[in-house]
């Protein structure tokens, strides 16, 4: 395993200097920050001051040089906007997104595998065909929409939940979070379905094919047959093979609701990265842009590492080592 993690660590740097690359030169052609940066009244000298002070008067590859060779030592850039270092910026919001996507994530795993297993145990029975047309609907109804939709019946008609803002948080190991207290949970709940909804959707089918397909199998029989207690059955024999594929989406799911979560942190005015890169973008902060955007890349790097580390766990057949 040694072996396979060091070759896909080689395989990542040169990823990330790809990406890194594509990233820097799609950021720079979306248009010129100085626009945004320079008051409509200021001089021309006091906007090439400001050119120079922020290096954009350097060609493309002197600035694409000089920001590798400060990533290389840690530093990413300074916020146009903030004067502050980008990963200073985004580290604040980061808990902020962490704590709404492990919430999506333990959604979507306690609801979507107990209904999969269920809908795939009784697949002709009535709660299983609306299990599966409430999955339906996840994958159809747009994010922004089912959002919006949330807001308007749970806060502004019922008055049940808030509709903006993270709520109360406390202090844990120095990391502000906002599930230790009520009204941070009240905060969090919307949100969190909004961001779970789709990935729910998913789970649901994958585990419900997988149930299907692995009741079907030899050993499964091989267990009835043997007298075993169905439960012993359901979460021995049949849990344990349908949580390997749910383990990778899960893993990659997992990605794409940090980087993926800017619709829902806009909508609720969740205070994390996502609303930060979008105020970045409509300022043309590219420091922040390009920062988060590599950072987006590492993180799906190394979760693809974990689940491909977690794969051979749950199933002993795969030998990483052997793989070449």
């Amino acid at each position: 395993m040694s072996v396979f993690i060091a070759r896909r660590l080689l395989q990542s740097i040169a990823l990330v200097l790809v990406m890194s690359m594509l990233v820097f030169l799609g950021v720079f052609a979306i248009g010129d920050p100085i626009n945004t940066l320079v008051h409509p009244d200021a001089t021309e000298a006091e906007r090439q001051a400001i050119v120079e002070h922020f290096g954009l008067d350097r060609p493309l590859y002197e600035q694409y040089g000089r920001f590798l060779a400060n990533a290389a030592r840690g530093d990413l850039g300074r916020s146009f906007r903030f004067d502050e270092p980008t990963l200073s910026l985004i580290a604040q919001r980061v808990p902020a997104t962490l704590e709404l996507a492990f919430a999506a994530l333990l959604l979507t795993v306690l609801v979507g595998i107990p209904l999969g297993l269920y809908a795939g145990l009784h697949p002709d029975a009535a709660s299983s065909k609306l299990i599966l047309g409430v999955s339906a609907f996840g994958f159809s109804v747009p994010t922004f929409w089912l959002g919006l939709m949330m807001v308007m019946v749970f806060s502004v008609r019922l008055g049940w939940l808030p509709s903006s803002g993270r709520g109360a948080t406390v202090e844990l190991l120095g990391v502000p979070v906002s599930f230790l207290t009520w009204d941070g949970l009240k905060h969090m709940l919307l949100p969190a379905i909004n961001l779970a909804f789709f990935k729910l959707s998913l789970i649901i089918r994958l585990a419900r094919a997988g149930t299907q397909e692995v009741v079907m199998s030899d050993y499964v029989k091989y267990a009835r047959a043997k007298g075993l207690r169905p439960w012993r059955i359901v979460f021995v024999h049949v849990l344990k093979n349908v949580l390997v594929p749910i383990t990778t989406v899960l893993g990659l799911e997992f990605g794409r609701t940090i980087a993926f979560a800017v619709v829902t942190e806009t909508i609720f005015a969740w205070p994390g990265m996502g609303k930060l890169v979008i105020d970045s973008i409509n300022v043309l902060d590219r420091p922040v842009i390009v920062a988060y955007l590599l950072l987006i890349v590492v993180m799906f790097i190394a979760i693809n590492l974990v689940v491909d580390i977690l794969y051979s766990v749950l199933d002993p057949r795969v030998d990483l080592e052997a793989q070449r």
